[in-house]
Formats: structure tokens, C-alpha cells, sequence
């Protein structure tokens, strides 16, 4: 993934500039004009109302808890609330739309301007503006893979309740794309507005994607429709805008269209010429009045949101001491958040955020998991740890101790005790394994003398002789005595 701000052409650099219009689809039971079920995965046309269906007759009713998901959203992007904003139809046809509209919102959306702060390697971070977000509902789905002649339509999704954040273009590579991707799904999902799920599209992106010389006016940008992971949307930025590049120095000109992301081939492929928004007949729906929220209900959905990604990213910095890197790991989930702090209140903070990040994240990565599946507790992990600290356990016998708790689960305090895992601290015992090493290695030991750093090669060899129980600090300093090694080795 690219962190450059310019790409490299024959003529010179060239910036990418990026904006997104990012889907959410409100967590909510039910769709945004209809009391119909927006529960995914249910078998085709089964969550389906005559509104859905567009029967003739058949009036919208807004659905209160969508437009309260909105303001929360809106308000967790630190975005005005627009207390007077109004529902338009967005003309077009498309089989899987039955009125042949979408209502949405047009000129005046329910939120207006705020701002995302993204994350980025080194501590860094930048701001990226978001232009405005609207609510609308989501259109059917058409199946081309269900009979060989015909095209299946199903409704389910017809009248879901989606939220458009639009963000302004302030984004400069494929790295804060993605950056930006991550950080808006962490907000949404801290505040239970929506669930993130992108394999189930439930979040997905499209990407505006344009270059320009430093400095220059922007240029043309083509559209890359729904894009759904953050590895997707780096990986078609920087297609896009190398393609952008080599058209124009090839001296042909950037024609402005919607584009999809090809993943199989890591590349984007033409779809259809844009279309400008007067193609759209945009006018406000008859059948709803314009909405009108009041500020006693905005003051209280404020005081009950909760703490957000950078808020609680900047309480770990501060209250427990770690790194900005490693805060900024740890926030990423509301559950991996919540999951160390309960670590930390046993263990060191420091100490439990390296393990955390280490070792049970390296280990969910490897099995596919996520932190709401973790086999071991935040109290397990934070006793492995306080038995490194007390002595209990060496460093290599804790890793251990982990997976053993991770395929069987148990106490770990009783594992240790039933499996003989105790640290070896009988200086007698680690002496009598440290002359053995010494003496099966007369070579090694002649080359130590020369070269002392290594040292380290007859410290592990003395941890594999006594399967890792060793303290390794008796070890080390069993060895500087036998080896007559200096004092900084």
C-alpha cells in the first residue's frame, strides 16, 4: 500500500486526489419507510411490504430510530445537525427499483459539514473533512446467476435505511484512503449505527479518484463503485490514478465515468459515462414533509453517545502510558478496546498492550478470528502475566502456557502447577545445566572468547536443555561468570 502523496510519471510527479462516498446501512430492525425487516440474509423477497414492493397507494412513514442512527453518526463526526432537512426523489430505472425512484436527500441532508482524523504510520495523523451525510434507501438486488435466460429480482434489501457520508477530496494516497475506510468504520461501530460488515454490504465505498500536477486545479475523476474492504480501495487508487497518469501523458484527456474495482485482477474496468445530477430530475418527495428535528432531542443523543476511537485512544496515551502506535491498535475494535482495559487493570498497562498486540492478535490473525472470538479471557492473559512479573513462569514458557489455554482452555495457575511448568530459580539446577551446554561445546566456547555477543546462542541452548523453565537472568549471569564474559554482553 502506497504512503507516497505523488506518484512518479514520465513528465514529472503527479498528486492523487481522493474523495469517498461511503454507504452505511443503519442497524436498525426495521427499513426506513416501511416496518418491514432489515435483518440480512433471509431467503429472497421474504422481508418484503407493499411500500417496498411499490403497490399503488402505498405511503412512506419515516422511521424514527433511522433518523435518530443519523444524528448519532452526524454527531460522532463532530457534523453540524441540520434541524430542517428534506426527502427528494432521485429518478431512474432499474428493474430492482419498483417505484422508479430512490428517496433521498438532495440539497438539504441531515447532517452537514464535520471532520474525521485518520491514523497513520509513525503517530501521525490528518484531517479529512466530510462534505455532508444523507439518509436514503438502499434498491434491490438483481441476480444474473440464478437461471441462464432471465434475471432474478429480490427486494429484501428494497427500503433498507443507508447512510451517504460523503467526504471532501483531501485525500492524498491509497494509504489514507484506507486509513480513512478504517477510521469511519470504527466510529460507526462504536456507536452501534451501523455493523461494518463489508462482506455483507453493509458498508461499502465508492471511490472518487483524480491527479493533477501539485498545485493544479483538480482534474477529471472517475468514480470506482462499491469497493468493499480497505486492502480493495488502496489497491484500486493506485490502479486508477496510474491509469489516469499514462492517458495523460500519452496526451489523451481523463473522461469522467463510474468505474468498478476488478479484485480477481487488481484492476478497474469501465462501467458507465457519469451521470450529472440533472439526469436524475431530483425533486422533493409529496409524500413527506420536510423533516424537522429539535435541539432538546439532538442535546440527548449527544449525552448519550459514547467514548469514540480518538478519545479513547488519547485516555490510553495518557492514563496508561503506551505508545501512540499502540493505543491507535488497540481502539481499532470497542471490544479489543474494552478487552485490554480489563487486562490492564491487573497487569502492567505496557506490558499488556505488547502482549495483546503480539500475542493473542498474532494468534487471532492466524486462526481467522476476531477479538469477539478470542478462546482465552482478558483475566487468563492478565495471569500469565502477573506470573512473568512474580517469577512464576519464564518469557518462552508464558507463550506456551498461552497455547495451551487457547486449544484447551483451564486456569492457568493450575496448568502451571499439573503440567510442572514452574520457572527453574534452584541456582544448583541451572549451574549443573549450564556446564553441561559448556562442556558439549569446547568450540562455541573458544569462539565467545573472541566474539562475546555470542553469548546469547549458549543462553538458549541452556532455556531448549531445561525446556524453557530456566530464569533466563540466573542463566545470563550464570554463563558472564563460567565464560568470564564482560559486564554490557
Amino acid at each position: 500500500m502506497s504512503s507516497a502523496k505523488t506518484i512518479r510519471g514520465q513528465t514529472g510527479d503527479w498528486e492523487i486526489v481522493i474523495g469517498m462516498e461511503v454507504h452505511c446501512q443503519v442497524l436498525s430492525n426495521a427499513k426506513l419507510f416501511s416496518g418491514a425487516s432489515a435483518a440480512f440474509g433471509a431467503e429472497p423477497n421474504q422481508h418484503v411490504s407493499f411500500v417496498d414492493a411499490a403497490m399503488p397507494g402505498m405511503l412512506p412513514v419515516i422511521n424514527r430510530f433511522c433518523v435518530e442512527q443519523a444524528i448519532k453518526t452526524g454527531l460522532g463526526l463532530k457534523a453540524k445537525i441540520n434541524r430542517v432537512s428534506v426527502f427528494d426523489r432521485k429518478n431512474y430505472f432499474y428493474p430492482d427499483l419498483p417505484p422508479g425512484y430512490q428517496i433521498s436527500q438532495y440539497k438539504q441532508p441531515i447532517v452537514g459539514e464535520g471532520i474525521v482524523t485518520i491514523d497513520l504510520p509513525g503517530g501521525e495523523t490528518r484531517e479529512v473533512g466530510i462534505e455532508r451525510l444523507h439518509l436514503e434507501q438502499d434498491a434491490g438486488k438483481s441476480l444474473h446467476d440464478q437461471h441462464a435466460d432471465y434475471t432474478f429480482v429480490d427486494l429484501n434489501r428494497a427500503g433498507v435505511a443507508l447512510m451517504e457520508i460523503v467526504t471532501k477530496p483531501d485525500m492524498r494516497s491509497a494509504e489514507e484512503a484506507a486509513a480513512f475506510l478504517r477510521k469511519l468504520r470504527a466510529i460507526v461501530r462504536y456507536l452501534g449505527t451501523c455493523d461494518g460488515n463489508m462482506d455483507e454490504g453493509s458498508m461499502r465505498a465508492d471511490v472518487n479518484v483524480s491527479v493533477r500536477k501539485p498545485g493544479a486545479p483538480y482534474g477529471t475523476r472517475c468514480e470506482i463503485k462499491n469497493v468493499n474492504s480497505m486492502r480493495f480501495v488502496a489497491q484500486a487508487v493506485e490502479y486508477e490514478a496510474r491509469r489516469q497518469v499514462d492517458i495523460i501523458e500519452g496526451g489523451g484527456a481523463v473522461k469522467q465515468e463510474t468505474r468498478l474495482f476488478d479484485s480477481r485482477n487488481g484492476e478497474t474496468r469501465s462501467m458507465r459515462s457519469k451521470e450529472e445530477a440533472h439526469d436524475y430530475r431530483y425533486f422533493p418527495d409529496p409524500d413527506l414533509l420536510p423533516l424537522e428535528i429539535g435541539q432538546d432531542w439532538i442535546d440527548r443523543i449527544a449525552r448519550s453517545l459514547p467514548e469514540l476511537p480518538d478519545e479513547k485512544k488519547a485516555r490510553f496515551m495518557r492514563d496508561f502510558g503506551i505508545s501512540a502506535y499502540d493505543a491507535g491498535v488497540l481502539v481499532a475494535e470497542r471490544e479489543l478496546a474494552d478487552y485490554f482495559e480489563e487486562m490492564a487493570r491487573a497487569a502492567d498497562p505496557k506490558v499488556a498492550a505488547n502482549w495483546l498486540n503480539n500475542e493473542v492478535l498474532g494468534r487471532l490473525n492466524r486462526d481467522g478470528l476476531t477479538i469477539a472470538q478470542v478462546p482465552v479471557s482478558a483475566s487468563a492473559n492478565a495471569s500469565i502475566l502477573a506470573m512473568i512479573a512474580d517469577g512464576t513462569i519464564s518469557g518462552k514458557i508464558a507463550k506456551d502456557l498461552l497455547d495451551i489455554l487457547w486449544s484447551e482452555g483451564g486456569d492457568p495457575r493450575d496448568i502451571v502447577e499439573k503440567r510442572g511448568l514452574r520457572q527453574v530459580t534452584d541456582m544448583s539446577a541451572i549451574e549443573k545445566a549450564v556446564d553441561a551446554v559448556i562442556a558439549a561445546n569446547p568450540d562455541k566456547v573458544e569462539e565467545v572468547k573472541k566474539k562475546p555477543k555470542l553469548a546469547g546462542w549458549f543462553t538458549g541452548q541452556v532455556m531448549k536443555a531445561t525446556g524453557g523453565k530456566a530464569n533466563p537472568s540466573a542463566v545470563n549471569a550464570i554463563l558472564k561468570s563460567r565464560l568470564n564474559l564482560p559486564d554490557d554482553v
